[in-house]
């Protein structure tokens, strides 16, 4: 199957535009996900699940670590597709409160074959939280769904106490159609990559307000990490009064992907936007490495997002202390059936290695840390 995508669909898709190829998969991947016979279809294709790789966070069942972070399906369109195909999570959009184009320069997402990457310049489009909650009322749920929450692209950055009301806003709307919210504070796309939160102050502050919110779950906060110690214990010390903060994910402005990329630079520089490629997965885990050593892991998980396209990338980054670990590109360069070998060499690996569950996992490779 993995051949197939390829030899002989990788090739078709990438001879047409980035963008209108991911639209039109989505909604493909939409109309066969809103049909039971669809969804069959597409689990009996690339489904596998093994008990070991069950695991428990912040009071939710995940039937696996693999989740698809927000950016692949901006408007909660395929979520019973991306379930159907595994993913033991699935993050939407990311929702901003009123609904935004995104940026207006085209492109807005390249290929980046040479790195088997992308360049992502679109801003955030997305059709606002009203908008995307009624969509998700009508979804079938069978993997814990989360929105993540982003502050709507005015081409502008906004007042801390605007963004604030906006996402406290957005929260209330999103809240009875998801498991789980995630904050995504440091768009590098929208707002010139600015980001009030990076300020552990201001990140208590939008806490105490999303406190403040009847009914809220479980919470997953993707931050910019500071460059020393001092500041992660600033942002863990902001994070500590708030419960209902049950993990983490990374996202670093001062690292520069594109200064290891084998793309020419002068194709690189026209291609505008984050960059997401296989070389990122040494410093994804090297963030996990060192929070994991930080964070109480009685109450905190961690997410590894960036750089993995394997089973083997995805296992290392558990072992250094990553709970979930997110897949995004791989599906671009090695098609729907990588979520199932991640899956399947996950369960061989915890097998191989005498794990009962993958939670055992976590953590082990982490030298110096004591087992909680």
């Amino acid at each position: 199957m993995a051949g197939l995508y390829r030899w002989c669909v990788r090739p078709l898709l990438f001879a047409a535009d980035a963008e209108r190829v991911h639209l039109a998969t989505l909604r493909a991947a939409g109309a066969l996900g809103r049909q039971a016979a669809g969804r069959r279809l597409i689990a009996a294709l690339y489904g596998f699940d093994d008990p070991r790789l069950r695991i428990r966070i912040g009071g939710l069942d995940f039937a696996n670590p693999v989740a698809l972070p927000a950016g692949f399906d901006k408007n909660g369109v395929a979520v019973e597709a991306l379930a159907a195909l595994g993913f033991g999570a699935i993050d939407v959009v990311p929702v901003s409160a009123r609904p935004s184009a995104g940026n207006r320069v085209r492109p807005r997402l390249h290929r980046l074959p040479a790195d088997e990457g992308i360049a992502v310049f679109y801003g955030v489009p997305n059709d606002g939280a009203a908008v995307v909650a009624a969509r998700l009322a009508r979804v079938l749920r069978s993997a814990p769904l989360g929105v993540s929450l982003v502050e709507t692209n005015t081409g502008r950055p906004a007042g801390v106490d605007e963004v604030i009301e906006e996402l406290v806003d957005a929260a209330r709307t999103l809240l009875p159609v998801t498991d789980y919210l995630a904050l995504n504070l440091n768009c590098p796309n929208s707002a010139g990559g600015f980001s009030h939160f990076d300020d552990p102050a201001h990140l208590h502050r939008l806490l105490q307000a999303l406190g403040g919110v009847d009914g809220l779950g479980p919470v997953f906060v993707r931050i910019s990490p500071p460059a020393d110690a001092a500041g992660i214990d600033a942002v863990l010390e902001a994070l500590d009064p708030f419960a209902f903060v049950k993990g983490l994910s990374f996202h670093d402005p001062r690292f520069d992907v594109r200064r290891l990329l084998r793309t020419p630079a002068e194709e690189l520089a026209a291609k505008r936007g984050s960059v997401s490629a296989p070389v990122a997965l040494t410093h994804t885990q090297a963030l996990v490495r060192e929070w994991y050593r930080r964070i109480d892991r009685r109450r905190l998980a961690l997410i590894g997002v960036g750089g993995i396209t394997s089973a083997e990338d995805a296992y290392r980054t558990i072992r250094l202390g990553a709970s979930l670990v997110q897949v995004y590109t791989a599906l671009v360069y090695r098609g729907p059936g990588v979520v199932r070998e991640i899956k399947r060499g996950l369960a061989q690996r915890l097998a191989r290695d005498g794990f009962a569950s993958v939670a055992e996992a976590v953590g082990v490779d982490n030298v110096g840390v004591a087992r909680p």
